[in-house]
Formats: structure tokens, C-alpha cells, sequence
């Protein structure tokens, strides 16, 4: 991995939080980027819990110098919380659901980028996961 690296290929670990997805690994592997799973962010406005684990995979992340992805964004609030944290980069259904390349290629064309950019304009974020210190 490292003499890939070396090449420029990046490295991002998916479904962080789960499974194979080792605390271990952070130190061990020459990582770019985190990516939550999709179960942490579905579940954070049900259950504490999940929105203290993603604040916490958030701040790990940031500490070890990697981008953070959240999958699975569905909702306006969940975005909200993932901005006003410190995460920046989304993939979900709010975006768009997966696309053939052709698509996507069109999709991309008819991006608002004005809109994009008050979506994730913090100074817009709600508090609406946010708990209390």
C-alpha cells in the first residue's frame, strides 16, 4: 500500500465503525480518508448514542490528519450535523440516488452549485443532533 501511495493512489477506509474496520488500522495503514457507515448516520436522530459515535469517528479522523465521508445522508438534519462537526463530505440518497455513468455525467451538468454551497455553508447549520456539553 505504501508504494501505491507513494504513486499518488489514495486509500479511504469504508464502513468505519463496523466490522473489519480496526482502530488499529488507523496507525497502521497509509489512509486518506474515513468513511462512516451508513448505520451511524440512518440511526443518529433515533438513538444518542449513534450521534456521539460519529462526533467521536469525526474527531478521530481529524486527528489522524483523513478526510471524513459520511454514506448515507438522507436527511437535511443529518447533513446539519455532519457540517456543524467537521465533516465535509456526503454521499446519500439527499444528493442523488446512484446513477448509470450517463446519467451521472448529466446530473453532475445540472448541479446547482449556489444551492451546494448554502447547503453546506456553516453558518446555516442547525443544532438539531447536537447534545449538550
Amino acid at each position: 500500500m505504501n508504494a501505491l501511495k507513494a504513486l499518488g493512489i489514495s486509500f479511504s477506509m469504508d464502513d468505519f465503525g463496523t466490522a473489519y474496520s480496526s482502530l488499529a488500522y488507523l496507525k497502521q495503514l497509509p489512509l486518506d480518508q474515513l468513511k462512516i457507515d451508513q448505520s451511524f448516520i440512518r440511526d443518529m436522530g433515533d438513538n444518542p448514542s449513534n450521534a456521539a459515535l460519529v462526533q467521536a469517528i469525526i474527531l478521530m479522523g481529524r486527528t489522524f490528519g483523513l478526510d471524513i465521508i459520511a454514506e448515507g445522508v438522507e436527511a437535511e438534519a443529518q447533513l446539519e450535523f455532519l457540517n456543524l462537526h467537521g465533516c465535509n463530505a456526503y454521499q446519500g440518497y439527499l444528493f442523488s440516488r446512484p446513477l448509470p455513468l450517463e446519467e451521472f455525467e448529466e446530473f453532475v451538468e445540472q448541479v446547482d452549485t449556489p444551492r451546494v454551497t448554502a447547503v453546506l455553508n456553516p453558518d446555516r447549520v442547525k443544532r438539531s443532533y447536537a447534545q449538550p456539553c
